[in-house]
């Protein structure tokens, strides 16, 4: 008992950030990982498939319906709202969204490419906040809502190697064209 006090008390003291990361706290963060993974994938297949949550079958990508017209055809506030309504439904953003989405669902499910994530998830998310202006829409908390939170879980999951636990992260780093490309990680 007087080890585990001890080895409590140590870790409660480290003055170096970075100098240990606990295997729970590992499966933690994996486990943080892999659900903010399924939220992007699962908008990506309900989006794609329609089924019936956010987007009904008839308004499906597979069935002709736009993964970004109705949202942002809709953005009625902020600085960015002529530019939001002037791609609304074009090919170029129902892909790059779309394209966003499967990327970043797969790639935190699965633990690799979370460098590319820890820059990609940000980006969309900041582009998403941008469009729901929350600053102006009265929501609880107007500066910090859910996209800030999945954006910073990303750059999280990059700079602790959380691909690692539960994930293919380790076999990711191996492959040549990752030890060439060390951002690919």
């Amino acid at each position: 008992m007087t080890t585990t006090a001890a080895h409590a008390h140590q870790l409660e003291t480290v003055e170096a950030p970075g100098a240990i990361l606990t295997k729970p706290a590992a499966r933690a963060l994996a486990t943080l990982r892999i659900g903010t993974g399924f939220i992007f994938l699962w908008a990506f297949l309900d989006k794609t498939f329609g089924f019936g949550y956010a987007t009904p079958s008839a308004k499906a990508w597979i069935h002709g319906g736009s993964p970004t017209k109705g949202f942002l055809s809709t953005v009625e506030a902020g600085p960015l709202k002529s530019f939001f309504h002037s791609i609304a439904g074009t090919p170029f953003a129902n892909w790059a969204f779309m394209i966003g989405m499967l990327g970043l669902g797969l790639a935190l499910i699965l633990g690799i490419g979370l460098r590319v994530s820890a820059v990609a998830a940000p980006l969309m998310m900041a582009f998403m906040w941008f469009a729901e202006w929350p600053i102006a829409s009265g929501s609880s908390n107007p500066i910090v809502d859910y996209h800030v939170i999945y954006g910073l879980a990303a750059i999280v999951f990059a700079l602790t190697y959380a691909g690692q636990t539960w994930g293919l992260g380790k076999i990711w780093a191996k492959l040549p064209i990752v030890q060439k490309n060390r951002w690919l990680i």
